[in-house]
């Protein structure tokens, strides 16, 4: 599936509102039958497009009070290898490459310093990691990764 067209966007806005509804609810919404529905989402299953059906939720109040923006410099051409070791620590959220001065950016959530302390540290003895920046996130104004306004 290479191009997507209006009912497809309007599909996916659909979707990433409340993904537990049924294809008969989506169907009534989107004003198509239900097998329409059914196929669409099985193809953008297929193509890669809808890769799951997350829940939303909010950490602060399941106790996770920091979240971190880490900054990384790694070298020796390893950043991948890295990269890849980070991202299966379970407090991490995303994890990018960046321009800039430093080579990777990641984002972590914490309930509390000393959890936030082990992880750096726990950064810093990874081979190749040269040096970390972390800023703590004094409050969330927005944190939502579903982009409804880019369909």
């Amino acid at each position: 599936m290479s191009t997507l067209d209006d009912l497809d966007k309007r599909l996916l806005k659909e979707l990433l509102r409340d993904s537990r509804r049924s294809y008969r609810e989506l169907a009534r919404r989107l004003s198509v039958a239900v097998t329409t529905v059914i196929n669409r989402v099985q193809k953008m299953e297929e193509s890669g497009i809808i890769t799951g059906y997350p829940i939303n939720i909010d950490y602060e109040k399941m106790g996770y009070e920091l979240t971190v923006l880490t900054e990384i410099s790694v070298s020796k051409g390893k950043l991948l290898e890295m990269e890849k070791e980070i991202a299966k620590m379970p407090s991490v959220c995303a994890v990018y490459d960046v321009t800039g001065l430093m080579d990777a950016m990641v984002i972590a959530k914490f309930k509390n310093r000393k959890e936030l302390s082990d992880f750096t540290k726990g950064l810093l003895s990874m081979p190749f990691i040269e040096r970390t920046n972390t800023h703590v996130v004094l409050t969330t104004v927005k944190e939502d990764f579903r982009l409804a306004e880019a369909l």
